[in-house]
């Protein structure tokens, strides 16, 4: 769709010439002398280009009032030689960008075509924007629980702030997306955010990864780098699975907290920074305190604002609208005909024990779509990893097997798994749908060899 320039210039020669100009370069092109006309019309335009000094209202208060409407159509202003001060306050104004008279027709196009990129682009970053804010709305973190709705009531009041924010909850739960979800009804949204996860750094790069360092720190550092705290300054921090931090990367860690500071590796230069700071764990932080593995006093900085989230087991009677939110999804992503599913099939879903939670349901619900013969899934459509899990039972009769408390339960799945995995916690872990820390919080628990 070609764009539609409106030129304002009482000059007639020249306004003709630049129409022929901008229509010759494929624009379409609407004409005004005076800006009170400009104005009549100015919303049909892509882009306006006016002279500054006009009859009645000039072209700086054509930008005013322009502005003033919350018109983001750029302007580009003419201005003779000798004015320049006036084309400054224009572009103080709001203006995009100034062309000094006399300039030639292919200057012109230059700047005529710069300022429309450049409304592409902001127009494509504001569409970017709020497809993000709308895909972090509450309304798409889909929980009806009790325990659902009070986390996010807790995130409601917390996302305006700046507190520290500590989620905490199995692999799966949607720690992630709740994070976001914070960040985008911050202040910060348009700012920064950067996940930092901590498992997937190893010891030995953490510190440079996380505060950047300089030219010749260490071998191969040929340049100098920022580090993630530095790309997010003014934004947003999540630090995903900080149970995995060595301790001697939480003395760093606390010290951001505690000042807002830092230093890169290999330099001596303080560096002070804006961020506020989210962190997830899936372990229990206040076991790690008594083995001591992890610091008390970095423990009660990110604790300031505690949000629990809890794995579906505990929630349910949120299977089948979570259910229904991702085949709708999942229809589009996959293009698939699926477009429901069968009360036979939630009851199945709900009957399941979950170990990796959302993500795990998820997965499912997509495997399961992907192979599905009919539009709407049935029972038999609904493919579990039953070789890991044919301890679930799929009938309408109770749950767990008879006299078997649900930690028992857990914990049968749990060796079968060991088991299937020869001892391999890594592999079992991955079976499970579990990091292996999980699974050794999990063993701690149950008083099994972790």
């Amino acid at each position: 769709m070609r764009a539609t320039i409106l030129v304002v210039e009482d000059e007639d020669k020249l306004r003709r010439v630049l129409e022929l100009q901008l229509k010759s370069s494929g624009f379409e092109v609407l004409q005004a002398a005076t800006a009170e006309a400009a104005m009549r019309i100015c919303d049909q335009a892509d882009l306006i280009l006016t002279d500054l000094k006009l009859p009645g209202m000039d072209g700086l208060e054509l930008l005013t009032q322009l502005r003033g409407q919350s018109s983001r159509t750029p302007v580009i202003v003419m201005t003779a030689f000798g004015t320049i001060e006036n084309a400054v306050q224009a572009m103080k104004s709001g203006a995009a960008d100034f062309l000094p008279k006399p300039f030639s027709l292919d200057h012109m196009m230059t700047v005529v075509n710069k300022a429309l990129e450049l409304r592409t682009l902001r127009d494509e970053n504001q569409q970017l924007r709020e497809e993000l804010g709308a895909r972090y709305q509450f309304d798409n973190i889909v929980g009806r629980s009790p325990v659902m709705r009070e986390v996010f009531s807790t995130v409601i009041r917390v996302a305006p702030t700046r507190a520290t924010v500590l989620l905490a909850g199995e692999s799966g739960v949607g720690k992630d997306m709740i994070a976001r979800a914070i960040h985008h009804h911050s202040p910060r949204a348009e700012k920064p955010f950067v996940k930092i996860n901590c498992t997937s750094i190893p010891e030995n790069l953490m510190e440079s990864e996380l505060f950047g360092y300089e030219k010749g720190a260490f071998t191969g550092a040929n340049i100098s780098k920022p580090g993630k705290f530095e790309q997010a300054d003014t934004g947003t921090v999540f630090l995903d699975e900080i149970g995995d931090v060595p301790n001697s990367i939480q003395v760093k860690l606390l010290r951001v907290l505690q000042e807002r500071e830092f230093e890169r590796l290999g330099s001596n230069k303080t560096r002070h920074i804006d961020v506020r700071v989210l962190a997830a764990t899936n372990v229990d932080l206040r076991a790690a305190l008594e083995q001591g593995t992890f610091r008390e006093d970095l423990y009660y900085r990110l604790n300031v604002m505690p949000i629990s989230i809890p794995s579906l087991r505990e929630r349910k009677e949120d299977i089948p609208y979570l259910a229904e939110h991702f085949i709708k999804k999942l229809a589009k992503d996959l293009g698939s005909p699926v477009t429901g599913i069968s009360d036979g099939a939630i009851e199945r879903l709900v009957q399941y024990y979950w170990p990796g939670n959302v993500r795990e349901l998820e997965n499912v619900l997509e495997r399961s779509m992907v192979l599905a013969l009919n539009p709407v899934l049935q029972p038999e459509d609904i493919r579990l990893d039953m070789q890991l899990r044919s301890k679930v039972q799929t009938t309408s009769e109770h749950f767990l097997p008879e006299g078997m408390t649900l930690d028992e339960y857990e914990k049968s799945i749990i060796k079968e798994a060991l088991k299937r995995a020869s001892g391999n916690k890594s592999q079992a872990a991955r079976l499970l749908g579990l990091t292996r820390n999980a699974l050794r919080y999990r063993l701690t628990q149950m008083g099994m060899e972790a």
